[in-house]
């Protein structure tokens, strides 16, 4: 499947009108970031030739710059999605693993958020899509820097609702009644319903993930029409529900190898294709268009689950286990990137530097002429003359932290020096076939050769030339960064739970479950007091 549904169409061509007049390119940037949600490297045509599905990705590609060593900042949902609103690893930030349904923290509201700086700088501030890094009270990304939200503020797997898509093993859809709302398997939630926000207002609960995707690319088209009718540059981050676990997509074809995966694919696909038409009739060349995965795919799905490419992990394989998300192996982390603006970014090339969704922040901060925060480190770079084709240098040293495979979350015990890469720490995440790889220590690290190892099959020999050659430079950076760390101004977050902190639009319901009657929530003005709108939390 490679073209959206004809409802998906008809709802984009709508929102799409209105934005084809040009306007006047202006000083100041706009920006869209677009995070997928447990893609694999190897889910775009353009990394690997096998995959099909992607024919918008590949032309954006095609368009742009390709990022072939792009590293998401952890190898799961809301440690990744923090680094990149921030530019600080979790270690600084306090992020460190995903936040529940029943959280009542979030991001430290005392981390200063990507949105938050460009609305200073002027922006209008857009966030569509997954959040979860927080919906109780003030960590709700309306009070985060947004000047407007739309989305579910976690997974979308993580509520039930009455079209589930797809799952493995699958999860019921939500009761209708009281003596049905006990969950059979753990992993499925069919106590509450998975909410969907409009500012802090639930408009639907449970969502239609049916539809999702193409209200989702009705939202950013309203969005970008608002901020041109105001005259102002925006920053929208949209935030994808795909590729998590496939939404309710229509049947594949007989003829897809990769059947309804596939078919998400294709479905993602058209949403980015969608919103690259909306950027190009705003106004094209002023418009940076930056696609990333946040994490590699999730093994433990089998065949709901992404492609790694050739990041597969062979030494952890051995072992036991997955060595894709909630891993520090390349296919933990290595995802697909893609940024896209005409007449600034070179078209049709591959840059191989070494780069990560904590650049994002401090890059798109200095493109739009502001300040970084004072008063805290940084772990992201601004990789504008990356972007321009003016250098192929990134990081020296990257860190990538404990995901949840092995380790204490959040923790550093992996780390990148240019072409090497050293373990401390190993373990592999649930696998298809259900089993773990166990957490295994190394003093002195393993350390792998990427240039002649991007399998991660075999580790250097300890005795050898290289290893000894390569070890101490390994150790300093190692000893620096963690003193880095230590000795910056890092926060904690609470992740502390409480059932009244859930999304319930009415707990008179089953499952929370209400329809609002189709009035459009008011967007928060960032110069007034925000009204009392009904939080329904």
């Amino acid at each position: 499947m490679e073209t959206p549904s004809p409802l998906a169409v008809l709802v984009v061509a709508a929102a799409l009108a209105g934005l084809s007049a040009p306007r006047a390119a202006c000083e100041q940037p706009n920006f869209i970031v677009i995070l997928a949600d447990d893609v694999g490297w190897g889910d775009l045509g353009a990394n690997w030739a096998e995959t099909k599905e992607t024919p918008h990705l590949d032309e954006l590609a095609a368009e742009g710059t390709r990022f072939v060593d792009f590293h998401s900042a952890a190898s799961t949902c809301s440690p990744s999605r923090a680094s990149l609103l921030t530019g600080r690893l979790g270690a600084r930030n306090g992020v460190t693993h995903n936040f529940a349904v029943t959280s009542v923290g979030g991001l430290p509201l005392n981390e200063t958020t990507l949105a938050e700086v460009l609305r200073e700088a002027g922006y209008s501030t857009g966030a569509i899509g997954k959040w979860h890094l927080g919906h109780h009270g003030r960590h709700h990304p309306s009070f985060r820097g947004f000047d407007y939200y739309f989305g579910i503020p976690y997974s979308h797997d993580m509520g039930c609702t009455d079209t589930p898509g797809y799952n493995w093993p699958p999860c019921p859809p939500c009761p209708r009644h009281g003596a049905a709302a006990r969950a059979t398997r753990k992993d499925c939630y069919t106590e509450v319903a998975l909410p969907l926000f409009e500012n802090v207002t639930i408009v639907q609960q449970p969502v239609n993930l049916s539809s999702l995707a193409a209200r989702y690319a009705e939202e950013a088209a309203r969005f970008i029409r608002r901020a041109r009718d105001g005259g102002r540059p925006f920053f929208l981050y949209l935030a994808l529900a795909h590729m998590h676990v496939p939404l309710e997509v229509p049947p594949p074809p007989p003829s897809s190898a990769r059947g309804v995966y596939g078919a998400a694919l294709s479905e993602m696909d058209a949403l980015v294709g969608r919103i690259k038409q909306v950027a190009d009739s705003h106004g094209k060349g002023n418009t940076l268009l930056w696609f990333a995965g946040d994490n590699g795919p999730w093994a433990q799905k089998c065949e709901l689950a992404g492609r790694l490419g050739p990041f597969v992990g062979a030494w952890q394989r051995q072992r036991g286990g997955s060595s894709a998300k909630q891993t520090t192996w390349e296919g933990g982390h290595r995802v697909p990137a893609l940024a896209y603006w005409p007449g600034r970014i070179p078209a049709k090339r591959t840059s191989r530097a070494l780069l990560s969704t904590l650049d994002i922040f401090p890059t798109l901060v200095a493109l739009a002429g502001a300040a970084l925060p004072p008063n805290r480190r940084f772990d992201g770079l601004d990789v504008s003359p990356v972007l321009f084709g003016q250098s192929d240098v990134g990081h020296k040293v990257l860190l990538h932290p404990n995901s949840g495979a092995a380790g204490k979350d959040g923790e550093i015990e992996t780390l990148r020096l240019a072409q090497y890469k050293a373990f401390y720490t190993t373990g592999g995440a649930m696998a298809c076939d259900g089993s773990t790889g166990p957490a295994e220590h190394h003093q002195p690290p393993l350390i792998f050769n990427l240039d002649r190892d991007i399998q991660e099959q075999e580790p250097l020999d300890a005795a050898s030339r290289e290893y000894q050659a390569v070890l101490p430079a390994i150790s300093r950076a190692y000893a620096r960064a963690l003193e880095d760390i230590a000795t910056d101004n890092v926060t904690v977050a609470d992740y502390s739970k409480d059932p009244s902190a859930t999304p319930c639009c009415d707990a008179q319901h089953v499952a929370c479950r209400c329809q609002a009657p189709g009035a459009r929530a008011a967007v928060p003005d960032r110069h007034t007091e925000r009204r009392a709108t009904r939080f329904c939390l």
